[in-house]
């Protein structure tokens, strides 16, 4: 990101006042394979009686760019950073896909009208409603 994005966009993550937040108040934990950091208050706790936790992206503010073994640590599910434990992703676990509404790789279900454009074959248990 670039010094005038984070002056003026709060839009794009990391601003100047979530910069001075984290220096006088975080503590390091990590970076994820995407380069986002994840810091923990230093001292004190938050509202909930426990420290804060929280992410600076390395591109664009993206919740869903957070892979799953820090998502259970930034949610409280585990209080162990991958970083302090060997994490293996589950065979069943598959790389992170940016969020494709609106695109033209989005899903479109059998049906759709933004789908392949050809509809389904009746199966005449349908009769249209005619008025009276």
């Amino acid at each position: 990101m670039g010094l005038f994005t984070e002056i003026f966009s709060w839009w794009g993550g990391n601003t100047w006042s979530n910069r001075i937040y984290t220096a006088l108040r975080g503590r390091y934990v990590g970076t994820d394979g995407e380069g986002n950091r994840y810091y923990v208050q230093s001292r004190g706790v938050g509202p909930l009686d426990v420290p804060r936790r929280w992410v600076i992206y390395a591109n664009l503010a993206e919740a869903s760019k957070i892979p799953p073994e820090w998502h259970g640590w930034m949610h409280y599910t585990v209080d162990t950073p991958p970083t302090e434990e060997k994490y293996t992703a589950r065979p069943w676990q598959k790389p992170h896909r940016e969020n494709t509404t609106g695109t033209p790789e989005a899903w479109r279900p059998s049906g759709s009208i933004l789908g392949t454009g050809k509809r389904p074959a009746a199966t005449g248990d349908y009769q249209a409603w005619k008025p009276e």
